[in-house]
């Protein structure tokens, strides 16, 4: 009977909660959506194509964080938010689904555009209104939480019922244009969270849960390896095509070794000592929400370069003469660019001062 009324219920989170395997189940959807957008780009590569890659990617992102929020706050294999997860994961995947006709919708079948905007408000939704409802202060959580929702679902929905591209050129770049905006509510209301009364129960599990999407992001890279080099189309296993996937998986390895060495364990370690509640929500949306997302884009973009790169090698018998070129070029090197410049600016928010990686013992960051 007790755990018949706590299925009913929120149950809140402990501060010593670690990352559940329910929630590794939900990111399994992610992986599908960083392929997607990837492939989607990678198919129409253009300025347009890449900058709304790029916002598709941070509204992903917001999906994103909207979950590791709830696991922080409430236990997310307890309770009734296993449904209101599997909800929101199943919206998630039809919006997955609808990301190459976002843009410009294909003639017959359902609306992309609208299905697209839908699934958004299906996700964001549950996970505003689930928050705000267990805020500790209701008043602040529903002023800041849905009405930047509201207000981004508004410019969402706007851009959906823009014409097609096809016929008016300049809605491509209008609905770009509202997207951004839409992104840019997102990210300006967690710039109000200190003193909102939200802050991270578990330190523990909001690092636990970043260095993991990281992880996927990085796993993104790997598959492009595979999917790129074109094997599944019996394309010849030539010695340019083995170089450079062994060269494109040195530099995976490389940007892991950058993060997971020792820089994650030192911004969990930073997090634990953090005790004042504004200053540690300050800090998991500054060295988290916005940082890590700068890590997360250059790891899809390094992803997106190195698929595009690998398939011209594949596909090409100039061997050895094939190089990026172009916007191929800015997505493969500016990828691992972006991806450091991320490093830098989480050490030096965290840390006040920047440290090159070791090969032997890891650092010891302090605060």
């Amino acid at each position: 009977m007790a755990s018949f009324r706590r299925a009913g219920r929120f149950l809140p989170a402990a501060p010593g909660s670690r990352v559940t395997r329910l929630e590794l189940f939900y990111d399994l959807v992610f992986v599908f959506a960083f392929l997607n957008v990837t492939t989607v780009v990678a198919e129409h590569l253009g300025v347009v194509a890449l900058l709304s890659g790029l916002v598709v990617l941070a509204l992903l992102w917001w999906c994103w964080v909207g979950f590791a929020a709830l696991g922080n706050f409430l236990r997310a294999d307890q309770g009734i938010v296993p449904l209101v997860g599997s909800v929101t994961v199943v919206a998630l995947l039809v919006l997955t689904l609808s990301l190459p006709e976002a843009l410009i919708d294909q003639p017959g079948g359902a609306p992309g555009p609208l299905v697209f905007a839908a699934c958004y408000l299906i996700i964001r939704g549950l996970q505003v209104l689930v928050l705000a409802m267990k805020s500790p202060n209701r008043g602040i959580g529903l002023g800041r939480l849905i009405l930047p929702m509201v207000v981004s679902m508004a410019l969402i929905l706007v851009a959906a019922l823009l014409p097609d591209p096809t016929v008016v050129p300049w809605s491509a770049w209008l609905k770009l244009g509202l997207w951004t905006c839409a992104v840019g509510v997102e990210f300006a209301a967690g710039a109000g969270i200190r003193g909102s009364g939200v802050t991270v129960v578990s330190a523990g599990h909001w690092a636990e849960r970043y260095a993991l999407i990281l992880l996927i992001a990085l796993g993104e890279s790997i598959i492009a390896l595979g999917v790129g080099a074109g094997l599944a189309a019996d394309l010849p296993l030539a010695w340019p095509l083995i170089t450079a996937a062994v060269c494109g998986a040195a530099i995976i390895a490389a940007l892991w070794w950058m993060y997971f060495d020792s820089l994650a364990l030192g911004l969990e370690q930073h997090m634990h000592r953090t005790r004042d509640p504004d200053e540690r929500a300050a800090l998991a949306r500054d060295a988290y929400v916005v940082l890590h997302f700068v890590l997360i884009a250059g790891a899809i973009f390094f992803a997106l370069g190195l698929k595009r790169y690998l398939t011209r090698i594949g596909e090409s018998d100039a061997g050895w003469f094939i190089r990026p070129s172009g916007i191929d070029d800015a997505a493969l090197f500016g990828g691992v660019l972006i991806y450091i410049t991320g490093l830098v600016a989480l050490q030096w928010r965290s840390f006040r001062r920047v440290r090159p990686p070791r090969s032997s013992a890891p650092p010891r960051w302090e605060s």
